[in-house]
């Protein structure tokens, strides 16, 4: 990116260079925000591959699929670089277009994708899928040598919990269930939410200890100030204390 920055004038290229950073800084918290600052740097220099491939990002984050589109084809013009190739596939399925998606699987293209840009491209191949209802075609799909791999790669949590949620979807819940420990074992950086769908596939419910119980706290008799009586109020009265502190209460 410094190197294409280069081409543009010293003053020109810092003002592009502090926006993208900000986009970069932005892009996972604040989607909207990095969204803005991307459209300033493509105001300031949009014949830079980097800027468009930014604005692509920033578009494709806030759900702006035919920008983001516009701008990953622009790039890829410019660069002749086919890694934008998946993400270009899943704004044909944000435009309501998964036909068009799983037909860009099929391309030329994704022979030149590195392996982590070809497990991309398998998932938006098995969410085309189930887009056009195809459920048990997007199993099969995801069915590939990373998935059976036990080697942890960037890569390795998406793909097992996109396999356990298309098991789920099949009605394979038992298989789900293990696809869904496996991918949150792999999920060190807590990318997907597998704890919580292994929680819901096992019937834990969790209550917000902060918040009383309706039904509890109206049939609680309570002193003229609205205090519990027999002691002061307490916060998250409704939720179940933890076995292991009604445990140790007990044996006070």
């Amino acid at each position: 990116m410094r190197q294409e920055l280069q081409s543009l004038p010293k003053t020109l290229a810092e003002d592009v260079a502090r926006n993208l950073v900000m986009v970069a800084r932005l892009l996972d918290e604040d989607p909207e925000k990095a969204y803005g600052y991307a459209q300033v740097a493509l105001r300031l220099a949009s014949r830079v591959a980097a800027v468009r491939e930014a604005g692509g990002f920033a578009a494709y984050a806030v759900g702006k699929y035919p920008e983001a589109l516009k701008e990953f084809r622009a790039a890829r013009r410019m660069t002749g670089s086919a890694e934008l190739w998946p993400l270009m596939a899943d704004c044909e399925r944000g435009l309501g277009r998964p036909e068009k998606a799983l037909a860009m699987a099929g391309e030329p293209e994704v022979q030149r994708l590195d392996r982590a840009g070809q497990v991309e491209m398998r998932l938006v191949a098995a969410g085309a899928r189930r887009d056009m209802g195809q459920a048990d075609a997007a199993v099969v799909t995801l069915q590939s040598p990373e998935l059976a791999s036990n080697a942890v790669q960037p890569w390795t949590a998406r793909l097992r919990y996109a396999y356990a949620d298309a098991l789920l979807a099949v009605g394979r819940e038992g298989e789900a269930r293990d696809w869904f420990a496996k991918a949150l074992e792999a999920d060190q950086a807590g990318t997907t939410d597998a704890s919580d769908r292994l929680a819901e596939l096992d019937g834990v419910q969790f209550t917000d200890a902060l918040v009383e119980d309706d039904d509890e706290a109206e049939g609680r008799d309570q002193g003229p100030d609205g205090v519990a009586a027999g002691g002061e109020a307490q916060a998250g009265g409704g939720a179940e204390r933890d076995e292991k502190a009604d445990t140790a209460e007990k044996s006070e």
